[in-house]
């Protein structure tokens, strides 16, 4: 499964990293590609490629706040949570995506 998204906390400093590496963690865990862009203190890093999103079967969006660049997935299958979420049940988020994306096929 392709996976892209976008962490970001309110203060942009290490829930918003947390979060990205949990989730990559569990994606490749489960022997999926991941691609996560963050937003926090230090601006946009590792912006997605239209590619990329392109490419993606589902969108995860894990932020306590308001992102920028979100119409870039419209048409995606897209799952918004909290960043708590995906620093505290990565491996139960990846289930609900894979979830998701099954029941769409």
């Amino acid at each position: 499964m392709n996976i892209v998204g976008i962490a970001a906390c309110t203060a942009g400093i290490a829930h918003t990293y947390i979060a990205k590496e949990k989730l990559i963690n569990a994606a490749k865990k489960k022997g999926h590609h991941i691609r996560i862009e963050t937003q926090g203190l230090a601006g946009t890093q590792g912006e997605l490629p239209k590619s990329e999103i392109e490419k993606a079967d589902i969108v995860i969006i894990a932020a306590d706040i308001k992102i920028n660049g979100k119409e870039r997935f419209k048409g995606k299958k897209v799952v918004e949570v909290a960043t708590g979420i995906a620093v505290k049940s990565p491996g139960k988020l990846m289930e609900k995506l894979e979830e998701l994306v099954n029941d769409k096929q």
